[in-house]
């Protein structure tokens, strides 16, 4: 099929269409498959595969996946391209065989390497060893695994990422594809490969074979140095000389000027320059100088290390001097949070990253390369390629820092030839593992902001990995990539925190909500999202809850990502946002939204909603043997779910907390203090019979709501004195400085019951809610003072601007919410999830 320009001027007006001339957009494609900018072709995928949906027919039923999940990153696939995060396929192979069936269409906006494709398509070719794996942890889950290929349709803001996932998600011949880049590689070497040629010495003394011939080696790397000035002496240092200990592999924190023995330190030394004109660009351009130290070679399949000798030098100024015959990427480098780096010393343009010698080398193949195939051999190995590759000593392989275009001191110039001959034996074990006869994926360029060519209610389910925060800026890292593929991100809707961009957390959250509202709108009603999140800012987790919670979604499990274990923990204070977490949440059926709408603000409408929410949360997680407590089906949580369905839906609160525990406990089954429908408290009275209950559940305590959620927990089956708890409860406390905790005296007295022996324990639910009324009572008052206090509160009780953002939203008075959140530390306002929800969508209601 052709992508023609008529085809691109009707996709041309959706957002995030790429920049770049029509023809190199036409030529990065490969229609129907994949195409660099929005694919006009999807309405063809939709008409082939689509199965439409239809609530009265509609028989799915699905809770959250909540089990251990540890997938390591040693893996063909994984390894063959990188990128700036994925997530292991074989991970998602789990959620999608959990989710989905075969045939069905799973959805990544973000899709980056295209991780999300491959995991649907190896769902119908999963290795023998991962297949009988996965079987044995769903069978222990009472679950049957039905394998075969799920479709998948994937698309993302970058030109370089999408092009990344075509490749990994369409069929090639492998043996075509080897024989095709050995020619090119041949060629290459034959043409260019003296530029890689330095003289065999030893002790400094060139070596000659036994009819007297000097003995040449092949460069595997060459390593540069920065070069500094003595700010004592005015003399050129040589970083690599002057502090480098070579013996132990490490750079000195302080060493001795070479020329006049003044102790220095790297914070204290200015760069040396050099001045050149750029026939590039046609410019003379300042850089800061470098120069080669040391050389890294093979004779026969010895290798060899040494000092940069006459011949070197001389060959890379022969190099320098030479004018290169190719095509080769001059793009200026955007300004931006990440280039500022590179910008500052001299390298302005794209080929700045390279060395003359390997920018020539790079051409050369580019030159040559005919396939898109080989083209994607082309952008895995350049990574390694560019100056960003710092030297690592005693150590195989010098590649750059990842999420950043930081040029080392130390920087080093990888041998082309050879670099493309190892990414060329890992792509073919890539594509042997892959073993893709036909390609079950769509892939298009294009941003999740606009997805109009995608119907509503057509997706089976969505797992994406999108952008957080100022932790990656896609759009700058992949400029490099892009400047070879001649099609360049339009980020003016990149979701980012970005300074350059004039992009803070509203703008971000603004775009995620846009993003999220278009995959609420075709992802199945009844249907699942799962969103994988890394960030260590509260913040930036509030404002992507908040943008999920907004646009409709339910959020039924968080569960976080243990590094050093491998797997998966239950959420329960904030401070887990340190890890990476997977966040489950659906899109509740269309007559239940109609029936909620109908009942909004009513107690009918409170039960209706815990219902079906109860249906979706997960009823029994095990972990080593014992059951976890899951924190979603405790009355708290339930609570502030409750909660923000009906402030998302602009809907009244018609009850207080404590109406809403009463009424809990009268509708629902509690177990250990979760709730339950019947049925599901049969199966979890099942699993309770056979395996104890985990209660090594960890617990910050940073403020009073946290505080008494600790408290509940550890009283509820053990009631204690006050002389019993206070040691413990002082062990958790990590209070925020902002915090107006009560002591903990007070806490036990507005929310627990003494017995005769002077033990705290729970109360039950009638005069649990007795104190609730109480203490909501007391929390008001303290609301109440806080508006009269000018300017900003330094010191407050979260939970008293709590109770009063939900008293000012049960009588319409926006206005208090908005000025009292002006009060707060913007920190404090971002931070909090409840009070960010509250604060949003009163400034929504008032038109903000």
């Amino acid at each position: 099929m052709k992508l023609t320009k008529e085809m691109l001027d009707k996709v041309r007006d959706i957002e995030g269409f790429p920049i770049g001339k029509d023809e190199d957009i036409i030529e990065l494609s490969d229609p129907p498959y994949y195409t660099a900018c929005p694919n006009p072709f999807i309405n063809e995928f939709i008409e082939k595969y689509g199965k439409p949906y239809v609530e009265e027919k509609d028989d799915y039923n699905c809770e959250p996946y909540t089990a251990d999940v540890s997938e390591g990153k040693n893996d063909p696939i994984y390894n063959a391209h990188s990128y700036h995060t994925k997530v292991p396929h074989k991970a998602i192979m789990r959620y999608i065989l959990h989710y989905t069936k075969p045939g069905d269409i799973v959805f990544d906006g973000f899709c980056g390497t295209g991780m999300t494709g491959v995991a649907a398509q190896m769902c119908g070719n999963p290795d023998p060893e991962f297949k009988l794996k996965v079987e044995k942890e769903f069978e222990k889950e009472g679950k049957k695994v039905e394998w075969g290929a799920r479709r998948a349709i994937l698309g993302d803001l970058s030109p370089a990422a999408t092009f990344i996932a075509y490749n990994y998600n369409i069929p090639v011949d492998v043996e075509e594809f080897k024989k095709e880049a050995e020619r090119i590689l041949k060629e290459v070497e034959k043409e260019c490969g003296w530029m890689y040629e330095t003289i065999h010495t030893v002790e400094g003394v060139p070596q000659h074979d036994v009819e007297g011939n000097v003995i040449k080696g092949k460069i595997n790397y060459t390593v540069w140095s920065d070069v500094f000035i003595c700010p004592n002496c005015s003399n050129e240092i040589v970083f690599w000389d002057a502090a480098v200990d070579k013996e132990d592999g490490k750079v000195l924190d302080e060493f001795k000027c070479p020329h006049c023995g003044a102790k220095l330190t790297k914070t204290n030394l200015e760069r040396a320059w050099r001045t050149v004109y750029d026939k590039a660009i046609g410019e003379t351009i300042k850089q800061a100088k470098q120069v080669p130290v040391l050389i890294n070679y093979t004779v026969g399949k010895q290798r060899y290390e040494k000092k940069p000798d006459k011949f070197d030098l001389e060959l890379i100024q022969k190099i320098e001097e030479m004018d290169i015959p190719y095509w080769y990427p001059t793009d200026t480098i955007p300004k931006g949070d990440k280039t500022g780096e590179p910008i500052r010393i001299g390298i302005t343009h794209v080929h700045h990253f390279y060395t003359k010698r390997n920018l020539w080398v790079l051409s050369a193949i580019y030159d040559k390369i005919k396939e898109p195939k080989i083209k994607f051999l082309f952008t895995s190995a350049i990574a390694n390629l560019a100056i960003t590759a710092r030297y690592k000593f005693h150590r195989s392989g010098n590649v750059p820092l990842t999420g950043t275009l930081y040029i080392a001191s130390l920087p080093t110039e990888t041998n082309v030839i050879h670099g493309f001959k190892g990414k060329l034996g890992v792509l073919k074990k890539l594509f042997k593992v892959l073993d893709i006869n036909i390609s079950n994926c769509l892939i298009m360029t294009q941003s999740t902001n606009e997805l109009s060519n995608i119907p509503s209610n057509f997706i089976d389910y969505i797992f994406t990995d999108p952008p957080f925060g100022d932790n990656l800026m896609y759009s700058e890292l992949n400029f490099l990539w892009e400047s070879w593929l001649k099609v360049f991100t339009n980020n003016r809707t990149e979701a980012i925190i970005n300074k350059t961009q004039r992009k803070g957390l509203n703008e971000y959250q603004e775009f995620m909500e846009k993003a999220f509202s278009e995959m609420y709108r075709i992802l199945k009603p009844g249907r699942w999202m799962t969103v994988v999140f890394h960030n260590s800012k509260n913040a930036v987790w509030n404002a992507i809850q908040e943008a999920i919670l907004k646009t409709g979604f339910v959020i039924a499990n968080v569960r976080t990502l243990d590094k050093k274990q491998g797997t998966f923990n239950q959420v329960t204070t904030t401070n887990a946002v340190k890890q990476d977490l997977i966040i489950s949440a659906y899109k509740p059926k269309e007559g239940f939204i109609k029936r909620f709408l109908k009942e909004a603000g009513t107690e009918e409408g409170v039960w209706d909603f815990i219902r079906q929410h109860l249906e979706k949360l997960p009823v029994v997680i095990e972990t080593n043997g014992k059951l976890d407590i899951i924190p979603e089906r405790q009355e708290y949580l339930l609570y502030d779910s409750m909660i923000a369905f009906h402030i998302q839906k602009g809907a009244s609160i018609p009850m207080s907390a404590a109406e809403f525990y009463e009424g809990l406990k009268k509708r629902f089954i509690e177990r250990d203090g979760m709730y339950f429908l019947p049925d599901q408290a049969a199966i979890y009275d099942t699993k309770r019979l056979k395996l104890e209950l985990n209660e090594q559940l960890a617990f910050v305590i940073q403020d009073e709501k946290t505080a008494i959620q600790w408290l509940k927990f550890k009283l509820l089956n053990k009631p204690m004195t006050y002389q019993e708890i206070q040691p413990m409860f002082l062990e958790e406390l990590k209070q925020l400085r902002y915090e107006k905790l009560p002591e903990l005296l007070d806490l036990l007295q507005e929310n627990f019951l003494q017995d005769e022996a002077g033990r705290w324990y729970v109360p039950d639910v009638n005069k649990q809610a007795d104190l609730e009324k109480l203490r909501e009572k007391r929390l008001l008052k303290e609301f109440e003072e806080y508006k009269n206090v000018p300017g900003r509160l330094k010191v407050f009780r979260t939970e008293a601007i709590r109770a009063g953002f939900k008293n000012c939203w049960k009588n319409k008075d926006y206005k208090t919410i908005v000025k009292i959140g002006e009060k707060l530390p913007e920190n404090v306002l971002q931070e909090d999830q409840t009070l960010l929800m509250y604060y949003d969508n009163a400034v929504t209601r008032l038109g903000g």
